[in-house]
């Protein structure tokens, strides 16, 4: 008996849902699905970036120099010299912005000189045609 009554339940709130979102106005339904799917776009988006290459190699090479400076600090501190995790992390810190600086610098003179070649590669077409 107890499934007769959630069945019965269960339809009957169904029903009454269909009732009320169909009584509600398509103007408001619209907005509520424009509004979910541009809150999706831009997880989606970031999503899609984290996953590209380029940023993933970006927090490898972060992460390994990160790691480098700690290592360096803890075998500087094995031969005596006394360290403070506070300027361990700041180092690690430092090394990490500085490597993946250093790395965007050089995806961005690959692509200028990419670039570059493209365009003196269409301009010998164009003059060619010509």
């Amino acid at each position: 008996m107890a499934k007769k009554a959630t069945a019965k339940a269960a339809s009957g709130a169904g029903k009454k849902v269909a009732k009320k979102s169909g009584s509600s106005g398509g103007g408001r339904s619209k907005s509520s699905s424009r509004s979910s799917s541009s809150q999706h776009d831009p997880v989606d988006a970031l999503i899609k970036l984290l996953q590209s290459p380029l940023v993933i190699d970006l927090l490898a090479v972060g992460a390994t120099a990160a790691l480098a400076a700690i290592t360096e600090t803890r075998s500087s501190r094995a031969q005596g010299a006394v360290g403070n995790n506070k300027k361990t992390i700041k180092a690690a810190g430092k090394a990490a912005a500085s490597a993946v600086g250093r790395r965007l610098a050089t995806e961005l003179d690959e692509i200028r000189a990419a670039s570059k070649k493209a365009s003196e590669t269409r301009k010998t077409k164009a003059g060619a045609k010509a």
